[in-house]
């Protein structure tokens, strides 16, 4: 039998670190509108209307459900770490505000500010009413509904009258 010589050895070794290691690399991710500046800031406002932004912005991610129909351009990029959730580095809230007649009345942009990071209180959801453990849900209506045939006497006159 042939003996496996240091060389071999430093090679697997070296190409077993470098499997390892990739799993622990993120990963990056684009989701929404690709924002390009220049287009962007070829909208101007009181020159271009509905027609003329979305020719050149395209359709927007989302139009506004209320009031005025201003139209959004999302975009977000975001980073994975290994055993993590993702995370966005980068945001671009693009609002196309327009007027009564159709034009462009504003163009705003927003970025990773308007984030709203919302943290749960602990892993229940508080309700009303009454604190019950496992156990009294489980066995709580055990009992509770009355069997069949079972209760007190019927009052009033019988079945032949008396």
């Amino acid at each position: 039998m042939r003996s496996i010589g240091p060389r071999t050895w430093l090679a697997s070794a070296v190409v077993g670190a470098a499997l390892l290691a990739s799993g622990c690399s993120s990963i990056k991710d684009h989701r929404g509108y690709l924002v390009d500046a220049t287009l962007v800031d070829a909208i101007q406002p009181g020159v271009d209307n509905r027609n003329s932004v979305e020719r050149t912005l395209g359709r927007p991610t989302f139009v506004s459900q209320f009031g005025e129909k201003d139209w959004y351009y999302i975009s977000r990029n975001t980073k994975t770490n290994a055993f993590q959730r993702p995370k966005t580095y980068e945001q671009t809230v693009l609002r196309v505000k327009f007027d009564g007649a159709g034009n462009v009345a504003a163009v705003d942009r927003r970025g990773v500010e308007q984030i709203a990071k919302i943290d749960p209180e602990g892993d229940t959801t508080p309700t009303l009413g009454r604190d019950r453990s496992f156990l009294q849900d489980l066995f709580g209506n055990v009992g509770a509904v009355g069997a069949g045939g079972v209760g007190p006497a019927p009052t009033g006159p019988g079945p032949n009258g008396s």
